[in-house]
């Protein structure tokens, strides 16, 4: 009782953000954050911008941040050519959709069943496999990008959407199980056994009881197999040279070149590629922070 009223007579220490020093410091974190983020999203901004300006705005010196013109005249030359029909730019957005959907598909459909073997199963040399695994992503992909375009033509996978679906399949799946195999970790297995002693098979266990379990960790690692599958460079333009097949990457980047560059059209095409993306990581957005945060708290 007496160390309860002693207690209670303490006074209450102050917090150090309730002074003048704590008030000034918030303020300066704030002042800090604020310009960072001006910083980040002043390109972003800046493109923005560049995509709804008319050229002579866009080639105004000095530049106009605002009091331009507006015009969707570029978002319309991303799709519709010069003669009427399909861009080039609208065919290679189409291919990226086609070869990134697939290539994540892919690594997932053979990801999950794997990490959920390497987690579930005692193999042998079962660490020295999972180190493998992941050595083939130490590598940039233009240093192996050689033998790859050697192996190609000799199987006759040069310029078709089903080699870059490939590669992409083989560089996302190791990335896939390491990330996978965490996420399938935190899900006892004694769920499994359970299901088990009720009738059901161990894969049916693993269909009915974890995967459902799992989705939050599979929308995060799709979403970064589809962003990696989206974004790729080297293999795009190395393996593929017709306008039936290049993704999006590389005919963005053929746009800049020559005497005179459309920066308005560039930077419409940027737009419009990085909304796919969005879109998706939009509609997994619920299991996306689940994913993110799942493991952070161990049993």
């Amino acid at each position: 009782m007496a160390g309860s009223l002693v207690a209670r007579a303490r006074p209450a220490r102050s917090s150090p953000r309730s002074g003048p020093r704590g008030r000034v410091r918030k303020t300066v974190e704030v002042a800090l954050l604020a310009v960072l983020v001006v910083a980040m999203l002043f390109p972003v901004l800046w493109m923005l911008e560049t995509s709804v300006k008319e050229n002579r705005d866009v080639y105004a010196v000095p530049a106009k941040l605002v009091g331009f013109d507006l015009t969707l005249a570029h978002y319309r030359d991303v799709f519709v050519g010069p003669s009427g029909g399909a861009s080039d730019l609208s065919v290679a957005l189409l291919n990226s959709v086609v070869v990134a959907g697939a290539s994540t598909i892919l690594a997932t459909v053979l990801g999950v069943p794997a990490a959920w073997a390497y987690s579930r199963f005692t193999l042998r040399a079962k660490k020295d496999q999972l180190f493998f695994i992941l050595s083939t992503r130490f590598m940039p992909p233009v240093v192996v990008v050689i033998p790859i375009f050697l192996m190609y033509r000799t199987l006759g996978l040069i310029d078709s959407q089903l080699g870059l679906i490939l590669i992409y399949t083989a560089f996302n799946v190791p990335f896939t199980i390491w990330m996978m195999k965490g996420f399938v970790d935190q899900v006892p297995s004694e769920y499994e056994d359970a299901a088990m002693l009720d009738g059901h098979t161990r894969f049916q266990a693993f269909r009915r009881i974890t995967l459902p379990l799992l989705l939050p960790g599979i929308a995060a690692t799709a979403v970064f197999a589809l962003i990696f599958s989206w974004n790729e460079f080297v293999y795009a333009i190395f393996l593929t040279s017709s306008r039936e097949v290049r993704t999006a990457p590389p005919a963005i980047a053929g746009l800049i070149g020559g005497t005179t560059v459309d920066w308005g059209l560039v930077a419409a095409s940027a737009c419009v590629f990085a909304v796919p993306v969005l879109v998706f990581a939009y509609l997994v957005r619920k299991h996306l922070v689940a994913g993110v945060t799942l493991g952070a708290v161990r049993r």
